[in-house]
């Protein structure tokens, strides 16, 4: 998947198992053939961001956790929004809106529930852009561009997402 991720979202009852958060993730991986090497990090809202289970989930895959605010979440558009998840940490959607956070992004695995968690999985895209330095340098004829990675965005979410990390 060159230039592409996965994120996992994950969202929980407080208290809620790692072995029963874990095994919703490898459910939902291998559900849809999906290599958990491929993905970058779990996401989560910030309010549960140090749940033990949602850590030692993350930890036993190698993955870090990334937090972010109810209120950044709840400005995604989710297929499957939650009355539940709204009401108690003011984000219509927690697993599918961290999953896809950050985008651009496509919705891989929707929600899927366990007894006290819900898991999703977008694929990530980096971002790039076509740039053509000098039309007149041969290296650079119609149909020979060539594309650059744009770190500065990458810097940002980074920095961003450092900030929510706990």
């Amino acid at each position: 998947m060159t230039g592409q991720f996965l994120v996992v979202g994950v969202g929980t009852r407080r208290g809620t198992p790692a072995e029963e958060i874990g095994a919703l993730v490898d459910a939902a991986l291998a559900g849809e053939g999906l290599s958990p090497g491929a993905v970058r990090h779990l996401a989560t809202v910030d309010a549960r961001a140090a749940e033990p289970g949602i850590v030692a989930a993350a930890a036993a895959r190698g993955w870090p956790v990334v937090a972010h605010p109810a209120v950044d979440l709840a400005a995604v558009a989710v297929k499957n929004p939650s009355a539940m998840a709204s009401s108690r940490l003011r984000t219509p959607s927690v697993a599918e809106a961290a999953a896809l956070f950050g985008g651009p992004a496509e919705l891989v695995v929707p929600k899927r529930k366990s007894a006290a968690a819900t898991v999703a999985v977008a694929r990530h895209r980096d971002v790039c852009q076509t740039t053509v330095t000098d039309p007149g340098d041969p290296a650079d004829q119609p149909g020979r561009h060539h594309g650059r990675h744009d770190d500065s965005l990458h810097e940002h979410n980074d920095e961003r997402h450092r900030e929510h990390r706990r």
